[in-house]
């Protein structure tokens, strides 16, 4: 069916200054309910405790100098500075980013991560996209000016951020998150079919679902993905199979993108995955992070984000907050993570980067090895205990999480619930070895 273009000339321009301007007064009005519906935690006041906060003194000081270098200008002095490897690169080329004009499957945007920063990188463009996880304020959102005549590298970016980052429809409106879609589109980057809907990928959803508009390297055996696909029309959502490209390990050479425009040839599997479960235990944290003080505050007990301990809460505040900590504990025990059909294999760089940030205990045993056979990881127990973003909840999350943790790991009659990977005696000894050794003030507190 042919389309036709209704607008002239004029009336396109008046259109994208209507959008232009409607977009702006969204992103104040996201940031004015951030302000008001959350009102105790102040997000809009300056975030200090997070990587990006601490690299903006760092330069401002002088402690710290970037490198501009062509092509990538400063990416790769960012990522040296964040502490996050190249090797961890991601590729997206769905227009889902404040960027999207210079988006698409011939210019992917650039994904790099650690586990407290994240860094968004496009092709030839002026800017750079981090974000950042503040122990205060959960995720920042910023932008590099990738430019070395500016003289304000880093800037905070609110406003036009929580246009698509803010949570309204996803786990409650006026909270800032982390986002991953999966959608596939066609060449006219119309969406076709939206695997995540109202929500966000979590490392719940199939494999099969996922990473539609993504670039995918990797082995997966026989189980399928939706990524590396643009399709020419809907009819071809009735035939996928036709259009799959999997089990790649490069993407040099297969005619998607001048892959020497990028760090790296890959878009990692196991990286992708990773990025998923992270970001799914980060929503969960930002979400406690700015509910739990909203709700106490509702109830007319403010005062009480600052009790020591669980015990020491009213009735009335334990049952208005259990749920949302119960919800923690089931992403920090990667509760409902989807189970792999076959077993995968990404960048063997990125694989040791991985788990060589360790921490480990007195056997070499870390809660960041991966399994890749039929889970993601090893033990399920998120690493992400290990985070200032875990560390600094209010005392009374964290002695709720921590407590609940402990019954299920030592008591053998605890039922965790239907779907938590079985965890039998010796795997449970392995992770409560691993907290004695590597968190042992939170070891002495709760175990």
């Amino acid at each position: 069916m042919k389309t036709v273009n209704v607008f002239s000339t004029g009336q396109r321009s008046l259109v994208t200054g209507i959008l232009v301007f409607a977009l702006a007064l969204l992103a104040g009005s996201l940031q004015a309910q951030i302000r008001t519906e959350y009102d105790i935690i102040d997000y809009p006041s300056p975030a200090l405790d997070n990587p990006v906060a601490r690299l903006q003194e760092k330069l401002a000081s002088g402690e710290v100098t970037l490198e501009y270098t062509e092509p990538f200008g400063y990416l790769e002095s960012l990522l040296e500075a964040l502490g996050i490897s190249p090797d961890s690169q991601t590729l997206v080329f769905s227009k889902t980013s404040l960027q999207y004009p210079q988006i698409d499957a011939s210019r992917p945007r650039a994904l790099y991560t650690s586990d407290d920063a994240y860094i968004g990188w496009v092709r030839d463009s002026r800017v750079i996209e981090l974000t950042a996880m503040d122990s205060r304020l959960g995720a920042m959102f910023y932008v590099f000016n990738n430019n070395p005549e500016v003289s304000r590298p880093i800037e905070r970016q609110d406003g036009r951020c929580l246009v698509c980052h803010d949570s309204n429809g996803l786990m409650g409106g006026g909270i800032p998150l982390l986002l991953v879609r999966s959608s596939l589109y066609n060449q006219r980057y119309e969406n076709l079919l939206d695997l995540s809907g109202a929500g966000n990928v979590t490392d719940s959803m199939p494999v099969s679902e996922r990473w539609g508009g993504w670039y995918v390297t990797g082995q997966h055996g026989s189980q399928t993905h939706l990524g590396n696909i643009l399709l020419d029309d809907a009819a071809q959502l009735n035939d996928l199979d036709s259009v799959r490209q999997g089990n790649l390990d490069t993407l040099e050479g297969k005619g998607f993108f001048d892959t020497s425009r990028y760090l790296r040839p890959t878009s990692d599997i196991v990286a992708l995955m990773v990025l998923e479960h992270q970001l799914t235990v980060q929503n969960q944290l930002t979400y406690v992070r700015f509910k739990a003080p909203a709700v106490l505050e509702r109830i007319g007990e403010a005062e009480a984000i600052d009790a020591p301990s669980w015990e020491s809460l009213s009735e009335t505040a334990q049952r208005s907050l259990a749920r949302m900590l119960d919800n923690l504990v089931d992403a920090l025990l990667l509760r409902d993570a989807a189970t792999l059909e076959d077993g995968i294999s990404g960048n063997a760089a990125y694989h040791q980067w991985f788990e060589a940030q360790g921490p480990a205990d007195a056997e070499g045993n870390s809660l960041r090895e991966f399994d890749l056979q039929t889970r993601l990881f090893r033990y399920p127990l998120s690493y992400l205990i290990h985070s200032a973003d875990f560390k600094d909840l209010p005392p009374l999350a964290l002695d709720y999480v921590m407590t609940r943790l402990a019954e299920i790991l030592q008591d053998e009659s605890a039922k965790p619930g239907p779907h938590f990977p079985a965890l039998g005696p010796a795997e449970k000894q392995t992770i409560l070895g691993i907290l004695e050794d590597t968190e042992p003030e939170l070891w002495a507190g709760w175990f």
